[in-house]
């Protein structure tokens, strides 16, 4: 045979061995093995998807450790190459696992139960005893005491009657649907992977409102592959309030928020529709939920600039003691009617510090005993200069650049501790009040297409693996022989399909019914 011939032949056998490799079940548990053991480090390791900063700072810190793993994806595990060959090779094995399984039963279902065996002495389970029943009473008692199994009766020569029944289909079944579910689970996540979004926004209990119109509207977002946050489900919240409660140790009892809430035609309506929003109990609309995540506290100031112009801030600051709900931030003020960008850097404000809702002083330092707002007071620092606002740069709404402190543009010019009411006044006349506080909320907006799915794949794998694990698949055979003296020799024998125990006992019970055919069962 030449080499051209052989080339293809070759390729085709290898072709064969490897998809029949691929697609055999052992394979499939051990790509769903290896897929949970590429998931660990998605769980170990911080990942970008859920905290750059985070994640850049351990590939800072860890040096040429840290810059190795990222070039190994360990750091976008979920989205890496890797993991997704993974998922799609145990994709494919359990799809080309499943059909052929699927056919092999659905013809095992149409299939008539096995011949009765010539010995049935040689089963695992038989048993022999004679009666004076005729060979037709004996497979009618057999017929009666096998209901609910699939039963064939034969004749054979000499006026032999046979019975041959078999039960334990469902295990089969159970067995597909588990793996189906399975691959149901697996494509839903995928699914969800893509099409899912989620974002964390904080939004001030006073009325203030929030839209789920694109992503400028959050602090934070996370979009599946396939979502660019120009098409998200149009709905608003607005919080009017929130009231907490807490254990005498200062743990948090129960958080609840007032909200309203609009969508679809309540949109073009104007219209609201109180909930009352609850940690673990989020408020689903449009295919999102609304979850209430955490709280804070907002401090209102209002600078009173020398020329008499006031300017008022309610800005969140956060907490640095979640047990106390210390916090801490800075709330930022341009001055009014300035037009020169260069006097206007230079008069620039910013309220910074700590806020403390059970306020406890000791030699002038703030701290809080408590979460709860019953002695709200506030430790503040100054600070007059260029903020750095017009940079055209982003920074965060909690704090100030300390790199403009160090270079003398930031500049602190009073310090003090403040009760709702209390007031500084600048060596320029600005006078800076501690007005009082609002709480704040933290909203999480879910948006997953396939949890449902993911629930019935769930639920379907349980109720699979149950029936797969409880329902065993056995047969029993019944061979009626006359003796010719008018009585009938009865053998019965028996064999399960599967190893478990169990069947000899039940073999033993029904074999004493089919040995004594005018017996009840």
């Amino acid at each position: 045979m030449s080499e051209t011939t052989t080339r293809p032949r070759r390729f085709l056998a290898f072709a064969r061995n490897t998809w029949r490799g691929l697609t055999s079940m052992r394979t499939a548990l051990i790509l769903l093995f290896l897929l949970a053991l590429a998931a660990m480090p998605g769980a170990l390791l911080p990942q970008r998807s859920l905290n750059l900063p985070r994640a850049l700072d351990y590939i800072d810190s860890h040096g040429w450790w840290g810059r190795f793993l990222d070039r190994l994806q360990f750091f976008d595990v979920y989205a890496s190459v890797w993991f997704s060959a993974i998922y799609l090779l145990l994709f494919i094995s359990l799809v080309g696992c499943l059909l052929p399984r699927t056919v092999e039963y659905a013809k095992a279902i149409k299939a008539q139960p096995v011949l009765t065996p010539r010995n049935l002495t040689r089963l695992p389970h038989s048993g022999e005893a004679e009666s004076d029943a005729t060979p037709d009473e004996v497979v009618a008692g057999a017929r009666r005491h096998l209901k609910g199994w699939r039963v064939l009766e034969r004749e054979e020569e000499d006026g032999v009657r046979t019975v041959s029944a078999e039960r334990g289909y469902l295990r089969e079944a159970g067995n597909l649907v588990f793996h189906f579910a399975m691959l149901g689970l697996i494509v839903a996540l995928a699914v969800g992977k893509m099409l899912n979004y989620e974002g964390q926004v904080i939004v001030v209990a006073d009325g203030s409102e929030f839209c789920n119109s694109g992503t400028l509207g959050y602090d934070s977002f996370k979009p599946g592959l396939r979502v660019d946050g120009t098409d998200l489900a149009p709905f608003c919240v607005r919080v009017n309030g929130f009231d907490a409660s807490y254990l005498p140790n200062g743990q948090a009892e129960q958080f609840t928020a007032q909200v309203d809430y609009q969508a679809g035609t309540d949109l073009d309506d104007d219209h609201w529709q109180p909930y009352r929003l609850q940690v673990n109990d989020p408020l689903r609309i449009v295919g999102d939920r609304v979850y209430l995540l955490g709280h804070g506290y907002a401090p209102t100031f209002t600078v009173t600039f020398p020329d008499g112009q006031r300017r008022t801030q309610t800005i969140q600051w956060r907490t640095v003691d979640a047990l106390t709900l210390l916090s801490e931030g800075a709330t930022k003020f341009d001055p009014p009617g300035v037009t020169d960008s260069e006097e206007r850097r230079k008069r620039q404000i910013a309220v910074t510090g700590l806020f403390a809702p059970t306020a406890l002083i000791e030699d002038k330092v703030l701290t809080s005993s408590h979460p709860q707002l019953t002695d709200p007071a506030v430790a503040v620092d100054v600070m007059r200069g260029d903020l750095g606002i017009d940079s055209g740069r982003g920074q965060s709404i909690f704090e100030i650049d300390q790199s403009l402190v160090d270079s003398g543009r930031l500049t602190r010019v009073a310090r003090e501790n403040l009760k709702p009411g209390g007031a500084i006044t600048l060596d320029d006349g600005t006078k800076v009040t501690f007005d009082g506080v609002q709480q704040w909320v933290s909203l999480q907006v879910s948006h997953d297409p396939t949890q449902l799915w993911v629930l019935v794949s769930a639920v379907l794998m349980v109720l699979g693996l149950g029936v797969s694990l409880t329902i065993k698949r056995r047969r029993v055979w019944v061979r009626a022989t006359p003796a010719g003296d008018g009585r009938t020799v009865v053998r019965v024998g028996g064999l399960a399909r599967t190893d478990q125990a169990g069947y000899g006992e039940e073999f033993n019970r029904l074999a004493a019914l089919l040995l004594d055919p005018r017996r009840d069962s």
